[in-house]
């Protein structure tokens, strides 16, 4: 169950010391794809670095890494167990998702990490990780319409939210693809709160960086990424300047080069659950502007000839599925529906019935196969192999059935 406020986190680390600094991301999408660059630039300037992301992708603890490194789970179940402890001998009732965060904030401290980069679980204002009062830098992505039944209806709604992480006397870097209304809802905030500084990324920074620009036209970017990795790199250049003094811009980007975020746009070899030579693409795109960009994507560099993609797809309950899958089906492709398996510590998010699925498929004019796999994600797999031949495949919807993919690959060794 979600349960937005600051008491219970509160309580949880009353008697804790958090001693490091933090680089605080709240937004809808690209939240996890900045922390993973600052983090790997933050390493590269030899800041001890610290990162907590949400949700987890394979196991509970794979959200929080020491140095570029997941930590280990004896040490996260023994600071873990420490906070549920307390948790129960207050009666506190704090949400798993406060226990995470407890946990994470405790081993940063414990692990003498100099700086934490945090994603924000959902919002800003009321999320647990919005205990952090002094971050050296707040981050606000890409906004988007979800989550509405909790953070509103409006996309200015939305952003009040986002930028209640905006703290008195740390930087503020936005995203400039933005509206214009909310980068003004932003900019209002971050003067009134008395923001050490409020930027907008790319159009102000970019001019700025000549590293930036040609490390990024090199990189062969998309949009988004170009943004996202300009949102990093500046977020993580303001964090090290202000923590030491020798600060080299290209060795922070060419950290990046590296660092790797699972789930977003990325290339899986799935020879040995499938017998398929082909890669196939693995994105968590789970809203409709991350769906946007992935049908833009798939337009511009995955579809062969106009022709057929295969689509495997599980969505969690909540979502608007029109709105997410319009961005996405061509009338040749092929989908193939599944249901996502249980998520360890959220047992209230559970995958929409896959036939929901198949329907707006059809609706939307689909005439290639339609395919139930129910509850069987392995199957899903195999049939798509089977069924796409050298076309390609997409996996997407859900950061949950990411899980279950990257799960099933790791089993397999």
């Amino acid at each position: 169950m979600i349960q937005p406020g600051l008491a219970r986190i509160s309580r949880l680390l009353e008697h804790s010391s958090l001693t490091w600094r933090a680089v605080h991301v709240a937004g809808t999408n690209g939240k996890g794809s900045v922390c993973a660059y600052v983090s790997a630039m933050l390493h590269a300037a030899n800041i001890k670095t610290g990162r907590f992301t949400s949700p987890h992708l394979i196991d509970r603890w794979d959200c929080i890494t020491i140095e570029e490194k997941t930590i280990d789970e004896s040490r996260f179940r023994k600071a873990e167990d420490a906070v549920r402890a307390r948790n129960s001998v207050g009666e506190i009732r704090a949400s798993e998702f406060e226990l995470l965060t407890a946990t994470a904030f405790e081993l940063f401290t414990q692990e003498k990490v100099q700086v934490g980069v945090i994603e924000v679980g959902m919002g800003g204002r009321y999320d647990a990780t919005n205990i952090i009062q002094h971050p050296l830098v707040t981050v606000i992505t890409k906004i988007g319409k979800d989550h509405q039944s909790l953070l509103g209806t409006t996309i200015e709604e939305i952003a009040s939210h986002k930028a209640g992480i905006i703290k008195p006397g740390a930087a503020c870097i936005v995203d400039a693809s933005n509206s214009e209304s909310v980068l003004k809802l932003l900019e209002s905030t971050a003067r009134e709160i008395g923001a050490k500084s409020f930027r907008r990324v790319p159009s102000e920074y970019y001019q700025e960086s000549t590293d930036l620009q040609k490390y990024s036209a090199k990189a062969d970017l998309e949009p988004h990424q170009r943004i996202n990795l300009g949102l990093a790199y500046w977020a993580a250049l303001i964090a090290a300047r202000r923590m030491t003094s020798a600060v080299s811009s290209r060795a922070l980007l060419e950290a990046t080069r590296t660092s790797v975020w699972p789930g977003r746009l990325q290339t899986l070899d799935t020879k040995a659950l499938t017998g398929r030579r082909e890669p196939v693409i693995l994105d968590g795109a789970h809203n409709p502007q991350s769906a946007e960009v992935l049908g833009l994507y798939v337009r511009k560099r995955v579809r062969i000839d106009g022709g057929p993609v295969t689509w495997i797809i599980a969505v969690s309950v909540g979502k608007n599925l029109r709105d997410l899958l319009s961005h996405l089906f061509q009338p040749p492709d092929n989908i193939v529906a599944v249901e996502f398996g249980p998520v360890d510590g959220m047992p209230w998010v559970i995958p929409v019935n896959a036939d929901s699925i198949l329907e707006v498929a059809q609706n939307f004019g689909v005439e290639g196969i339609l395919n139930n796999s129910g509850k069987d994600v392995l199957r899903s797999l195999r049939f798509a192999a089977k069924i796409s031949t050298e076309n390609p495949i997409v996996i997407c919807g859900s950061l949950y059935l990411v899980s279950d993919i990257l799960r099933l690959l790791r089993d397999i060794g």
